[in-house]
């Protein structure tokens, strides 16, 4: 019987273990701080070995096979030596696509991930297709694959999950766009973080699709480097494309079968930003390479709600509109973010930064923020920054004093924005709980 390691205890490593466990393996899991009570329960009915608040080096050294959770960097000292004894690490998608024949859809990029992926589900779902939605999203793939198999998988898949792949193959893989982000992970080398985001694609051949953003300079100087062996299919808001998709006087145009055009109107969109019509593009394309009826597709993207943390819309208290941007953890999304809105901003910001440049923020910080209230353990960077573009600009160090900061501040026709830029694990437990803070302290205003 050969034996599973596994690297963490949360979502990716429960299901990993779950799937292990009914392929036979013999499994471990092992995770250096404490496990969910939730997923201790799993591990427990499954009767699973595991152990947490350390990491028997005895029982993990002896492995077959490990699987490692993707916040567990490849530095780390166990991680070297196991991989110095020749033994694969792998990653969750790795291992449950080998037990599944579904039509794989796989979605990375730096911005845009998760709301292509609820989108592309969305749309498979309500075109009559049996779809799963998992990955970076939601619940485990592998638990997925061993208790529900569905015939298409919509997957949300991070740099640090890509990291860990040997064979893994989609049919059709998205590439939203690639900018600056999780460089403390690529020895801030960002041509390592974009060849990270482009092994979604390394295994593809000449049936599969890469659907990719054609305006982003990165994806096609990469493309133009280093060809890939998948049929291209780009969408671009700024030129016509022969496959592909396109705007055109406020329309989206895909066409990607003779004679056979989608039209719709931005009008239609559920969600706001040129950033949400290139997701709707992406998600779009994907759907009608699984077949989904273009009737369908038009009907299901006016019907569709966005993901939570994402330019959510919270409260409007005395005409002063509150967002919840959470899930803008990079300085790319939060661009996306301030451009997207009108009105005057309140702007809170900061966190974990992760090497940001600020400076591409700038002719939009100057145009559009009138406040700026910093959000994190060490505000430096963005007060040398910002310090003497924008006043009022004020140093908090928990939610509720930003939100009474922010509400001082604000004025008749602002928006206080929450789209920090940073990681959130200096004062929160993820971005989920820094957004969930967000609009607990607004509701109590």
């Amino acid at each position: 019987m050969k034996r599973l390691v596994i690297l963490g205890g949360g979502e990716s490593g429960v299901g990993t273990a779950i799937l292990g466990k009914q392929k036979g393996f013999n499994v471990f899991l092992s995770d250096k701080g404490k496990i969910k009570k939730k997923y201790k329960d799993v591990l427990k009915h499954f009767e699973i070995e595991w152990e947490e608040s350390q990491h028997s080096n005895s029982k993990i050294l002896d492995a077959d096979l490990v699987m490692k959770s993707p916040g567990i960097p490849d530095k780390v000292p166990l991680v070297k030596e196991i991989v110095q004894k020749g033994v694969s690490v792998i990653s969750e998608i790795e291992f449950a696509s080998k037990y599944t024949d579904a039509t794989i859809l796989g979605i990375t990029g730096s911005n845009g991930k998760t709301t292509t992926t609820m989108l592309t589900n969305h749309l498979l779902k309500e075109g009559g297709l049996s779809v799963g939605m998992a990955g970076n999203i939601g619940d485990s793939y592998a638990k997925m694959v061993s208790e529900k198999p569905f015939e298409n998988y919509v997957l949300e898949i991070s740099s640090f999950q890509l990291d860990g792949i040997i064979d893994f193959k989609p049919k059709i893989a998205i590439l939203t766009n690639i900018t600056p982000d999780h460089l403390d992970r690529y020895e801030y080398e960002f041509e390592k973080y974009i060849a990270s985001k482009f092994r979604i694609a390394m295994n593809q051949d000449e049936n599969d699709f890469l659907i990719y953003d054609a305006d982003d300079e990165v994806i096609a100087n990469w493309l133009n480097e280093h060809p890939v062996q998948s049929k291209l299919v780009p969408f671009s808001l700024n030129r016509e494309q022969e496959f592909g998709a396109w705007l055109k006087n406020e329309t989206i145009i895909i066409n990607i079968q003779p004679n056979n055009t989608i039209e719709m109107s931005t009008d239609f969109l559920a969600l706001d930003g040129q950033h949400n019509v290139k997701n709707t593009m992406a998600a779009s394309l994907a759907a009608l390479l699984v077949n989904v009826r273009k009737e369908s597709i038009l009907k299901s993207v006016e019907s569709f709600q966005g993901a939570p943390h994402r330019l959510e819309k919270v409260l409007k208290i005395n005409h002063v509109e509150y967002v919840n941007d959470s899930k803008a953890t990079n300085v790319n999304a939060t661009y996306y973010a301030l451009d997207g809105i009108k009105k005057p901003i309140v702007w809170i910001v900061g966190g974990v930064d992760k090497g940001n440049d600020y400076s591409e923020l700038m002719s939009m910080v100057r145009e559009k923020v009138k406040g700026i209230i910093c959000l994190g353990m060490d505000n430096t960077k963005l007060i040398e920054t910002f310090g003497n573009v924008v006043e009022p600009l004020v140093e908090t160090f928990s939610m509720e004093e930003a939100i009474k900061v922010a509400y001082k501040i604000a004025e008749r026709g602002d928006t206080v924005l929450l789209s920090p830029a940073c990681a959130s694990f200096d004062l929160f437990e993820n971005y989920e709980d820094r957004g969930n803070q967000f609009k607990a302290a607004i509701k109590k205003l």
